[in-house]
């Protein structure tokens, strides 16, 4: 079940690639962000298991989808066979996939992760790729989900929608950053009011509402 932005709680094939060029601190899966596991698979193989799941929607997810130039060929073919498209992205990397949904979460200064990791410098030098977000808002229809930790994370995302003012309101979310049920709902309690004075959406986590931090959810 997809748990954000406009497709909230519609029933969806999930396929979640490996490999990120960014290290968000908040990051929940680091399993197939920067600590990868699972095997490789064959695209034919792949793409009839989606199939075979009977689900209009289909959302690739990762990790970063974008960095695999065989997300053009994948999508490509479950265009073909019918299926609605969303691509979750941080909207770093551009490929000419097919897609219904580009739902792009520009990453913020809040997701830099501590210098001792020593990945804050390439992670700020990467997450922010002003080309990338015009050509995506553009040429798709899109979504921009915001992921907001403290209140005053909102000051940047409304200094970032000044700098690309082709981006239309309705579809920009603020998301609350949370791991928990209890952070989830403490989060939404500030984020909610935040947003309607802007003007701009929230975007619950309806999995985290829903199972907590579980895998596969």
């Amino acid at each position: 079940m997809q748990g954000e932005g406009v497709y909230t709680g519609t029933p969806s094939v999930f396929v979640r690639t490996s490999g990120c060029n960014l290290r968000c601190w908040f990051c929940d899966t680091p399993y197939t962000s920067w600590e990868p596991e699972g095997t490789k698979r064959a695209m034919d193989e792949l793409i009839a298991e989606v199939i075979a799941y009977d689900t209009e929607h289909v959302v690739l997810t990762g990790g970063e989808p974008m960095l695999l130039v065989e997300s053009i060929e994948f999508t490509s073919r479950l265009k073909s066979a019918g299926h609605v498209i969303t691509i979750e992205t941080a909207g770093t990397v551009d490929r000419a996939v097919e897609c219904d949904l580009m739902s792009i979460s520009p990453k913020l200064a809040n997701s830099t992760p501590p210098v001792e990791s020593g990945w804050a410098i390439r992670h700020d030098a990467q997450r922010n790729r002003p080309e990338v977000i015009a050509r995506l808002t553009r040429d798709y229809p899109y979504q921009l989900k915001f992921v907001i930790d403290e209140p005053s994370d909102v000051k940047e995302v409304l200094s970032y929608l000044s700098e690309h003012r082709g981006i239309e309101a309705d579809r920009v979310y603020l998301m609350p950053q949370a791991r928990t049920r209890e952070e989830l709902s403490g989060h939404l309690d500030w984020l909610t009011p935040l947003a309607e004075q802007h003007g701009l959406r929230v975007s619950n986590r309806l999995h985290i509402e829903l199972f907590g931090q579980m895998r596969g959810t």
